[in-house]
C-alpha cells in the first residue's frame, strides 16, 4: 500500500476505490469490468427444454445471481470529515500539508513527505534544499488526487 493510499483509505475513499478497482472474480461468480458486473464462465445458464443453454443477459445472471445494478460511489465530504478531526487541534489543513498529514494520523516527517511527493510525481527540482516548494505542490497534488478519486474538494482548494 503505498502512502497515498493511506491517505484516501483515512479519508475513507480506499475501501471505495478497491470495490470499484475489482479486477477477479466478484462475489457471485460474476466478474467485474469497466464498473459493470459481467457473467463469468461460472455463472449459471439458462437452461431450455432438450438440455441446450440459451443466451443469459447481464440482468438476468445479475438478478439469478441475487445482485443489483452497479451503483454509483457517492463522493465523499472530505472537507466536512477534516473539519471534523480538526476540532479542538491547532492544525491548517487547507494549506499545510505537515497538518493535514497530521490530522490523519499520518507521518508528516521529511522523509515520509519526500516519499509521497516522489510517489505522486513531483517535479525533481523541488525535492531538495528548501522544502517549502516541495511542500506547497505536494499539498495541491494531494488535494487534487483526493478530488479524483471522489472527494469533493473545493476549487478554492486546488486553485
Amino acid at each position: 500500500m503505498g502512502f497515498f493510499d493511506k491517505i484516501l483509505e483515512k479519508i475513507g475513499l480506499k475501501k471505495q476505490e478497491e470495490e470499484k478497482a475489482i479486477g477477479g472474480e466478484a462475489k457471485g461468480g460474476m466478474k467485474a469490468k469497466d464498473d459493470v458486473a459481467t457473467p463469468s464462465a461460472s455463472a449459471p445458464k439458462k437452461v431450455v427444454s432438450g438440455g441446450m443453454a440459451s443466451k443469459v443477459s447481464k440482468n438476468d445472471a445479475l438478478a439469478e445471481e441475487g445482485m443489483k445494478k452497479p451503483v454509483a460511489i457517492s463522493e465523499v465530504d472530505v472537507v466536512a470529515k477534516l473539519e471534523g478531526l480538526a476540532k479542538g487541534k491547532d492544525l491548517n489543513w487547507k494549506v499545510s500539508i505537515v497538518d493535514l498529514l497530521k490530522l490523519l494520523d499520518l507521518d508528516s516527517s521529511k522523509d515520509a513527505r519526500i516519499e509521497l511527493a516522489k510517489e505522486l510525481g513531483c517535479p525533481a527540482d523541488l525535492i531538495g534544499g528548501d522544502y517549502s516548494k516541495m511542500n506547497v505542490w505536494l499539498h495541491k497534488e494531494v488535494l487534487r488526487k483526493i478530488a479524483a478519486n471522489g472527494g469533493n474538494i473545493p476549487k478554492e482548494l486546488l486553485d
